[in-house]
């Protein structure tokens, strides 16, 4: 490619840069802390692109020596236009249950758990009680604080929905490390009130109790804790299809 082509293609990159930093398109790639660098490489680009522009303008090299590129070049501009015009979908329950759980280092410790749901008493001892906590933090409580911070109190969390080759559900959060290249799945299996029909990729509330069941990933022997659930819903997936709390 020549220079203005070469310009033009770091125009388009930018821009589909920033247009993917500027809507919710970029949590489909990385992790929501990272789209300030992401809207500060698509401006660099763009500025990159106009300043090659402008210099080869005023460039007093002599047109003679100059030659037409292939056309075939401009085809690196497909995978641009792809971006921006095609929203590749979140990684889904096939990504996780191919995926080794990421629940493998045994926290130091639990924080206090949050008020319940309903806003009732202090946070200890009530088993009517409703705490929402994410995925991944039930799933460290249950696997090696062995429920004990938990108490009698009800949990609520939510999640992708996927099946084990035996049929067992699972409820799963895909964690970010950096981007979704590294995403590794957390993983919870469902047990009790099931609901009787479960169609994987679709986002599922559930409100249960801790069990003592456990299994191992057969991926990477982690461990998989469960959840006695007592009531299961659909619902929307969120903005953010990925669960940042987790550090591995």
């Amino acid at each position: 490619m020549n220079r203005q082509a070469q310009a033009a293609v770091l125009f388009l990159t930018g821009g589909a840069i920033l247009h993917t930093g500027l809507t919710d398109l970029y949590l489909r790639y990385v992790k929501a802390g990272l789209r300030p660098l992401l809207l500060a490489a698509g401006v660099v680009l763009i500025a990159t692109a106009v300043a090659t522009v402008w210099y080869e303008r005023r460039s007093v090299r002599a047109e003679a020596h100059a030659h037409r590129e292939p056309r075939v070049a401009w085809l690196l501009v497909l995978p641009l236009l792809a971006l921006v015009m095609v929203a590749p979908p979140a990684l889904g329950s096939y990504s996780a249950m191919r995926t080794g759980t990421a629940l493998q280092k045994q926290p130091w410790g639990f924080a206090d758990l949050p008020a319940s749901d309903t806003g009732k008493g202090t946070g200890t001892g009530k088993g009517t009680e409703i705490v929402r906590l994410s995925l991944v933090d039930y799933a460290g409580r249950a696997a090696y604080d062995h429920g004990r911070s938990l108490g009698n109190r009800r949990i609520r969390t939510a999640g992708l929905v996927a099946l084990g080759s035996d049929g067992t559900p699972y409820l799963v959060r895909m964690a970010l490390s950096c981007c979704a290249a590294d995403a590794q799945p957390v993983k919870i299996g469902l047990t009790g009130r099931t609901p009787p029909v479960l169609r994987p990729d679709t986002w599922l509330e559930v409100t249960g109790t801790y069990t003592a069941r456990q299994t191992r990933d057969p991926v990477n022997d982690g461990i998989i804790p469960f959840l006695d659930i007592t009531e299961a819903k659909p619902v929307k997936a969120p903005r953010d299809p990925y669960d940042e709390s987790w550090n591995g």
